[in-house]
């Protein structure tokens, strides 16, 4: 007899819990765009307008913790010089730059 009551309970009950369940799954898509998709965008665009505003003899930072001088900028690739060493010279992907300081943002600090 119980079990005749819980189908019964059940069935009356199954399109209010189908929107309930509806709105609970929409409140966490809303959430994970917010905190999670939303920043992601953000940050693509702030390192994309990065690596668009390199030019030839800024002062970058790259992934690997490397300070460095643009001597040379290519589609997909910049040639950084580091240290006083004039040889020392490694072509890289432009998106393993985390930083540019621009060359006019030096003197003026000096």
């Amino acid at each position: 007899m119980s079990r005749v009551f819980l189908d019964a309970a059940g069935a009356g009950s199954a399109g209010g819990g189908f929107t309930v369940m509806l709105v609970y799954l929409l409140v966490i898509g809303v959430a994970f765009y917010f905190l999670l998709i939303r920043p992601q965008k953000k940050e693509q665009k702030r390192m994309q307008a990065v690596i668009d505003s390199m030019s030839i003899g800024d002062s970058v930072l790259t992934t690997a913790g490397f300070y460095g001088v643009i001597i040379d900028i290519m589609d997909e690739v910049i040639i950084v010089e580091f240290g006083n060493n004039k040889n020392c010279r490694i072509p890289m992907k432009k998106s393993s730059v985390v930083e540019v300081e621009k060359k006019d943002q030096e003197k003026a600090s000096n």
